[in-house]
């Protein structure tokens, strides 16, 4: 037996590896001290206990430090700060989109958050996902874990294994692994307080944490309990000046050719709906989106007044082509999207272990998160020109004889063609708000110890999980058809305005309940006709997850430099989703009246796997330029119910040429496993935009070859006449939600797989102490991609292919002005990925006494963080081809620099963060839009704290210059501007 204890060995278990972290390194400095071996610790991307904690895989660390020094109430911003990982916020895109559920989720290298595998203590966490796709809520359908469910107050770091790890881990780990490590020996009482704004007095951050530990039996023992709560509200677009903008881009009129230096499209500043408002517009003799058919006296276009009781003078505004305009009366852009979500999160979590003799522990884990979002603006409902009768937001055909009308009967004569009401409606829904919320909750018992065989150890583990996810979506729409009944007001034989269907000659159709609505003007609508059409619409959705895994570690034989280590494990998940969609939703009485289908799916995964460490030079025993050198391999063997087999792999090593200076080298085949949400979500028919139809003129000279996407569009154009002119069409589903968009899974999807290659350098030079330099290359390639297509990845498929797919081309279609009136999203195993880039990173700790003859005058941590993205090209459909590398979407270079003093009680901390000049997209040039080129941006945090006592006050701002988004976008930067924050914690 080695000297090493065994509660020591036990601080680093194969489960509990990333627990054992920050623990061992106490244990090493007192073993160290006292003469003995250094302890060996799990480090994340392995289960193999090893001394040394460089591995051959890159592996980022976020501390615990880190969330207090910025003044973050929950890890996802946190790991935004990391130049590796694309920050997810719960933001508008500004196309007219919702903003989202408010769930975040890392998203490494850009890759996709169902690329990044999320672990607890290097254990899997049950997905939090829905399985209902939203294009600005990235990672849904995905196997996702929201990042509002870990508890901030427990966590000891953040471990960030870059790229790979699925050998180790399994599926989803191909752009690396995010794993949690809590603390597991907490001790006594810690209350914490925070609360912040932005400098505009909006914003408002408020959070609560207290946390509980206890050792007991003299210290075989310990249990901890944290509870927290963090609340941000929603933002509207009108509440920061670039999404106040109403910014669009429509036709410009000045351009003349695609060589003339002059753009395609312009800026739309104050953007409007030309063809409707809140007060209403009527249309004759057609519902058509002309400005020549909105009703008018004298010449002049007409609307209702507020009250409905008048028709008033109608400004068009500056036409900006169909279906805006700049200023005027429409709808405000604005009005279409909040601009941020607010979240509430409520977090109970409970960890203790037991030392049931000196090589066997028992351990536990029980967490619980309650997390609701709401969006002021996530339903609207509007009944416009713009879209189709059938989808159920048509314009409103008004019969002349509508009693609701006689306030106006001197303009709209009782008998003369049909007319149409178009408007939004701001009275007719109980609230415009939807919310979402997600129960959490998880249990993990294990069982783990450690053996001797003559001079070799094993470490061994047993443990089993269960977790659940339940989650709502809820909103308010309007009963269709109540509502087409309500809308059909008549007067009855007493004179009373009534609904038709209890007025008409049959009794057939009657209905009582019916209150008549009176369309016109705002605040019109009775109590009694809005409890009569409105009804709860949305869905309930279950995941759960059982895993079991049993692990056996240690030592195979010794070697001159060292002792060759395995690890073997199997593990065993069940996994379960249902979706049940609200019963206005399958009883198809929503919108286009189409039913939903309750669904649900479940699948199960055998998995065996191991790993090999092998010192080949190091010790005792070196070699010129060669002072340690070792390889390590990893293998799993995955048997899905599902998604059939599947073998992946990993190798690396691992050379320090001399003190100071390693390198190190990986290869890996990692793959992702579809998902229930991807295979069985509920197919839904919901109104939504299409995004860029490739034969709009504002994105036809745009996709991998602009030549066959105009050729193309121009032959479609040419045998529908009727379309107009291709030069100036713009459809309106690409900005505004009027196609009718089915959704749904793919029960017949197959793995996804990729190859990665990382190589790198760390240098730590003994001539400068507390130097570090990494830096590493990351290649990626991934095919059979799991690839979410939505509608604008269907029409790219069409428009830009030769000869065009038959069967892609059928999954939309158009009216007889080309607008894509439906649509059909949905997954498919297509993608291609290619990644190219480079991660750095600079640290160099040293007290300030250095320079001037040791003197304590505290310590300094310099950091600068950078990521480079050299390529990153994606195809969605396996033919195309979009590069967003150098673009909004991926920056070139994203930088973090960081600066910490540390002083007794006194703490300073200032960062930096700056984003490199890109394109606005790919291939963006004067041509194609206004503003090709956004300009870099930078950010500055500045935070302090002062422990006196029991007592630590912190304060910061962030955003101290208030730096908005480079312009003309809204994420680009950080677009909350100047905010602060104030907090206390107490230790007892």
């Amino acid at each position: 037996m080695n000297s090493i204890s065994h509660r020591g060995r036990m601080l680093a278990t194969t489960l509990l590896g990333g627990l054992a972290l920050a623990a061992a390194g106490a244990a090493q400095a007192q073993t160290a001290a006292e003469g003995s071996e250094v302890g060996e610790v799990i480090v994340t991307g392995s289960r193999i206990k090893r001394a040394e904690t460089t591995t051959a895989a890159p592996v980022a660390v976020v501390d615990a430090q880190t969330l207090t020094d910025r003044g973050f109430v929950q890890p996802g911003q946190a790991l935004n700060q990391i130049t590796a990982n694309i920050p997810s916020i719960p933001i508008a895109a500004g196309s007219g989109s919702a903003a989202g559920n408010g769930q975040q989720y890392p998203n490494l290298f850009g890759l996709g958050p169902g690329r990044t595998l999320t672990l607890v203590n290097g254990r899997r966490m049950v997905t939090s996902s829905s399985g209902q796709f939203n294009i600005n809520a990235p990672g849904q359908g995905d196997r996702v874990v929201d990042t509002n469910i870990i508890p901030a107050g427990l966590i000891s770091r953040i471990d960030v294994v870059q790229a790979g790890g699925a050998a180790v881990y399994g599926s989803d780990a191909i752009a690396g692994v995010v794993n949690y490590v809590l603390k597991d020996d907490f001790e006594g009482v810690e209350l914490d307080a925070q609360y912040g704004e932005s400098s505009r007095g909006d914003y408002p951050v408020s959070s609560l944490r207290g946390t509980f530990g206890k050792n007991f039996l003299d210290g075989r023992g310990n249990a901890a309990l944290d509870l927290e709560w963090s609340k941000t509200r929603p933002l509207l677009d009108y509440d920061r000046p670039r999404s106040n903008l109403g910014r669009v881009t429509v036709a410009n009129a000045a351009n003349t050719s695609n060589t003339d230096g002059i753009p395609i499209t312009r800026e739309n500043f104050n953007t409007r709906f030309t063809s409707f408002n809140y007060n209403g517009l009527l249309f004759s003799p057609a519902a058509a989106p002309l400005t020549n058919f909105i009703l008018a006296v004298g010449g002049v276009p007409q609307q209702f007044n507020a009250a409905g009781n008048a028709l008033i003078p109608y400004s068009i505004g500056v036409p900006g082509g169909i279906p805006f305009s700049s200023g005027g009366d429409g709808l405000a852009y604005q009005e279409l999207a909040s601009l941020y979500v607010g979240v509430q999160r409520f977090n109970a979590n409970f960890v203790g272990h037991y030392d049931i003799t000196d090589r066997i522990k028992l351990s536990a884990e029980v967490s619980w998160a309650h997390v609701k979002s709401r969006d002021p603006y996530a339903n609207l409902q509007s009944n416009t020109v713009l879209n189709g009768a059938a989808s159920g937001a048509g314009a409103i055909p008004i019969a002349r004889t509508n009693p609701f009308l006689d306030p106006v009967r001197a303009q709209v004569a009782a008998g003369g063609p049909p007319i149409f009401l178009s408007k939004a409606w701001s009275d007719i829904l109980y609230t415009r708000e939807g919310t979402f919320e997600t129960d959490t909750a998880r249990a993990v018992l294990a069982l783990e110890g450690d053996f001797d065989v003559g001079e070799r150890n094993f470490y061994w583990s047993l443990s089993a999980s269960h977790g659940e996810t339940d989650g709502a979506q809820r909103g308010y729409g309007v009963w269709q058809t109540r509502f087409n009944n309500a809308l059909q007001a008549v007067r009855n034989a007493s004179g009373q305005i009534v609904c038709g269907i209890n007025a008409d000659a049959s009794t057939a159709n009657d209905d009582p309940a019916c209150v008549p609505i009176n369309p016109f003007g705002q605040g019109n609508v009775s109590q009694d006709a809005r409890n009569y059409v409105n009804v709860l619409r949305g869905q309930d959705y279950l995941n759960t997850q059982d895993d079991y895994l049993a692990t056996l570690g240690g030592d195979v034989l010794t070697l001159p430099a060292g002792k060759v280590k395995f690890s073997v494990a199997y593990e065993h998940r069940r996994e379960k989703a249902k979706f049940v969609p609200l019963t206005a939703n399958q009883r198809g009485l929503l919108d286009s009246q189409v039913p939903q289908v309750a669904t649900g799916g479940r699948f199960h995964t055998d998995e065996l796997s191991g790993e090999l460490l092998v010192p080949v030079v190091g010790g005792d025993f070196t070699l010129p330029f060669v002072k340690a050198l070792e390889l390590d391999g990893s293998y799993r063997y995955v048997d899905n119910s599902l998604a059939g087999k599947e073998d992946v792999w990993g190798v690396g090593g691992r050379w320090e040429i001399v003190t100071g200076v390693t390198a190190r080298i990986s290869r890996s085949r990692n793959f992702r496993a579809p998902t229930l949400d991807q295979q069985f979500a509920p197919v839904r028919t919901a109104l939504g935009n299409v995004g860029q139809d490739p034969c709009d003129f504002r994105y036809i000279a745009n996709g991998p070859s602009p030549a066959t996407r105009r050729a193309n569009c121009v032959a479609l154009f040419a045998a529908n006449p009727g379309y107009g002119n291709l030069a100036t069409f713009q459809n309106s589903s690409s900005n505004f939600a009027t196609a009718q968009v089915t959704s749904g899974g793919n029960p017949n999807l197959k793995n996804e797989i990729s190859n990665t290659l990382t190589f790198g350098v760390v240098l730590q030079p003994q001539f400068i102490p507390g130097l570090t330099i990494v830096a590493d290359r990351i290649e990626v390639d991934l095919r059979d991609g799991l690839s979410a297509f939505t509608p604008v990845n269907f029409l790219e498929t069409c428009y830009d292919a030769a000869p065009q797919p038959t069967d892609v081309c059928a999954t939309f279609t158009r009216d007889a002005l080309g607008n894509v009136v439906t649509a059909q999203q949905t997954t498919f195993n297509a993608g291609k990925v290619r990644y190219r880039g480079e991660t750095y990173n600079i640290n160099y700790i040293f007290p300030v006494g250095r320079f001037f003859d040791d003197a304590d005058y505290g310590e300094v941590e310099l950091n600068l963080s950078a990521t480079h993205t050299a390529k990153l090209t994606t195809s969605v459909t396996g033919f195309d081809l979009s590069r967003t590398d150098n673009t909004v979407a991926q920056p070139d270079w994203v930088a973090n620099f960081d600066a910490r003093y540390r002083l007794g009680p006194v703490r300073v901390s200032y960062q930096m963060i700056y984003l490199d000049k890109v394109l606005f997209a790919q291939n963006a040039s004067i041509e194609s839009t206004p503003v090709p080129v956004i300009k870099e941006n930078i950010r500055h945090n500045l935070s302090a704290q002062y422990t006196w006592e029991n007592y630590t006050l912190r304060g910061g701002v962030v955003n101290l210059t208030d730096e908005q988004p480079s312009y003309p976008t809204r994420v680009y930067g950080d677009i909350l501007g100047r905010q602060w924050f104030v907090g206390l914690r107490a230790k007892f």
